[in-house]
């Protein structure tokens, strides 16, 4: 889709869809957001969160990066997007809840296995796919065969796993889970089917979601 159908699509959104839901987004505007969930997710064009999710504007607060990746706690006065917004989401907003969203045929997860040359035009790719590197590792380790396709895929639930390591690094959501007053979720959302698995931490695998 290009810069004219999206400009033609935006004028059939405020002819119908806004007119629609018009008191909602009167009322956002005029009472500011209250979202009881973060989600983070991939930036992937294939995955859209509120679509997925069936959830209205104000319900979630969303961040979505290369891989959604959850960089470690480094308490630096360097920029730091993925940080802010999951700072902002807890501390201000006080979400209840912290979704990490993995999705199968990630390109983020499929570049952890490929050779990205030591370029200016890349440099900030290749730094941040260091995140995935644990996942990685240990997708090789459970490896059982040489199947690309099964590896690729068991990397993006275990990079799930790694990302909710790195949540709590952060001091305030770590004090939160530990006070049952913010809980977190690993999802893994296959966009072949639709279909939305979970992480079950008792049982340590993905289960479908309802």
């Amino acid at each position: 889709m290009n810069i004219h159908n999206l400009i033609e699509k935006h004028k059939k959104f405020k002819e119908l869809e806004f007119k629609k839901h018009e008191k909602l987004f009167i009322d956002l505007a005029k009472k500011g957001q209250n979202p009881k969930t973060l989600f983070i997710g991939c930036s992937d064009s294939r995955v859209i969160p509120n679509l997925i999710t069936g959830s209205k504007p104000g319900d979630l607060f969303v961040l979505r990066n290369v891989g959604n990746f959850v960089p470690p706690f480094k308490p630096d006065f360097d920029f730091h997007a993925t940080a802010a917004a999951i700072e902002y989401a807890v501390s201000v907003l006080e979400v209840k809840d912290i979704i990490v969203c993995g999705h199968s045929y990630c390109g983020a997860c499929e570049s952890l296995y490929k050779d990205i040359p030591d370029s200016l035009e890349l440099i900030h790719t290749k730094k941040w796919l260091e995140i995935g590197k644990p996942a990685k590792e240990a997708a090789l380790a459970e490896a059982k065969n040489e199947d690309k396709d099964e590896l690729l895929r068991a990397t993006e639930k275990l990079s799930i796993l790694v990302q909710l390591e790195n949540l709590l690094t952060y001091p305030e959501v770590k004090k939160r889970v530990k006070e049952e007053r913010l809980f977190l979720h690993g999802w893994y959302y296959k966009i072949e089917s639709g279909e939305i698995e979970y992480y079950d931490s008792e049982e340590k695998d993905f289960f479908p979601l309802g």
